[in-house]
């Protein structure tokens, strides 16, 4: 049999298998590593006690303020005084407050390569695999080891085969495809494997709707995503790349093949509290909101902030609803800014946020308060993400943001495309 797109990366960078009686387990070697400013002062307490005084190629790992950036505490800025500390002491890359959202980033500035494996202290690494990237989120433990030595292990995965075939019309988006996957796969199917996405939507998608569909693939629990390098990546990256290498045998073994049609897709929503609720946005019309927010390393890009202008051009925020929007890098909010998306926003009544993660994940720049409802584009929403506890958080598209944003409660962005 042949070999999947995973597969292929993993052989090519494996340096040792852990034993001869086992060839389930691997120790490959990493490419690029990064960490954020909530992990990466856990990284420091790491190596510390492990003892390590030397990383293994600084000029291999990247440190990004994204998270809880600027400082909103004292404590935060204390952390954020450490990380800049080891950052300097050791040479290592440094992203600034407001470049933007790491997992953003090593995609924007090309850090990531095709057929790279990459390791990140964030679970929401996998959004690199929408270039054709090998990319694990980890603990800061084995980042910390990873740092120090420039491999990690890998429990060699099951490949899952998911097929998304059809087309879309706006608004209808990669997020309401994604979310439609997980409506079909539920959040326990892809424990533990890999999923690698083919079909005819993805062949003709952007990299910027790829790496939504990456991102969200653990929440359907998971280790990764993949869509395996083909011309569209060759277009983004300027190059020709070796893509017999890089993209499945015809003959490949996967644990499952699943095929999805979208070609009915209608506007999704995933209901409070996790994944197992995901319903049609006609469906759940006209459930009250206080806060969206438009952003994250989900739907913080240049296609989902078109989208959004596009409908609120010429309209105003309900006065009911907080609306924030954060681009997801520095360059992204340039080019909102060049193209006049950002004026657009802020005549609707938008608050614009630094680019970063902004309140996704309920550090500052819009906690919610005890039992109100939030409707975000970024891709988690268990008890407590954004804030109180008793905050009900639902997810949705780009666009069923800012048609919600305008009327106040939960609307079908359709009717703003007729």
């Amino acid at each position: 049999m042949g070999l999947t797109a995973v597969e292929k990366i993993l052989v090519n960078a494996t340096a040792d298998s852990t034993s001869e009686s086992d060839d389930s387990i691997a120790i490959v070697n990493v490419d690029i590593a990064y960490s954020h400013d909530v992990t990466t002062s856990l990284i420091i307490n790491g190596l510390s006690e492990l003892g390590i005084s030397k990383l293994y190629d600084p000029s291999r790992i990247f440190i990004f303020f994204d998270h809880v950036a600027p400082a909103p505490t004292i404590k935060a800025a204390e952390l954020h005084q450490q990380i800049f500390d080891f950052a300097h002491r050791y040479g290592v890359n440094i992203y600034r407050i407001g470049d933007g959202i790491s997992h953003q980033l090593v995609i924007d500035d090309l850090l990531v390569k095709p057929g790279y494996v990459v390791i990140g202290a964030d679970s929401h690494t996998c959004t690199c695999g929408a270039v054709g990237a090998f990319a694990m989120g980890l603990g800061s433990t084995d980042v910390a080891i990873t740092y120090a030595t420039g491999k990690t292990w890998v429990n060699i995965p099951d490949v899952i085969n998911v097929v998304i075939d059809g087309s879309l019309e706006l608004p209808l988006s990669a997020k309401d495809v994604i979310l439609n996957v997980i409506k079909e796969l539920g959040t326990r199917y892809a424990v533990g494997k890999v999923l690698e996405y083919t079909g005819s939507y993805i062949k003709h998608s952007s990299i910027s709707s790829r790496m939504t569909i990456t991102n969200m693939s653990v929440e359907l629990g998971a280790m990764t995503g993949i869509i395996p390098a083909d011309p569209i990546t060759e277009n983004y990256y300027n190059m020709n790349l070796p893509l017999k290498r890089l993209q499945p045998d015809r003959d490949a073994d996967y644990f499952d093949t699943i095929t999805i049609d979208i070609s009915n897709l209608s506007p999704l929503v995933a209901l409070p509290s996790g994944f197992s609720n995901i319903r049609l946005v006609s469906e759940v019309e006209g459930t009250y909101i206080d806060q969206i927010f438009i952003g994250s390393c989900t739907n913080g890009r240049l296609n989902d902030l078109r989208v959004v202008a596009r409908i609120l051009k010429g309209r105003k925020v309900h006065s009911s609803v907080r609306l924030l929007i954060a681009p997801a890098s520095r360059k992204v909010y340039l080019q909102a800014l060049s193209e006049g998306l950002i004026d657009i926003f802020l005549q609707a009544g938008a608050v614009i946020l630094p680019p970063g993660c902004g309140p996704c994940l309920g550090r500052h720049m819009g906690v919610l308060g005890p039992n109100e409802c939030a409707l975000s584009t970024s891709n988690r929403n268990f008890v407590g993400r954004m804030g109180s506890p008793t905050a009900q958080i639902y997810l949705a598209s780009p666009a069923t943001a800012a048609a919600s944003a305008i009327t106040g409660e939960i609307t079908d962005p359709r009717r703003y495309f007729q």
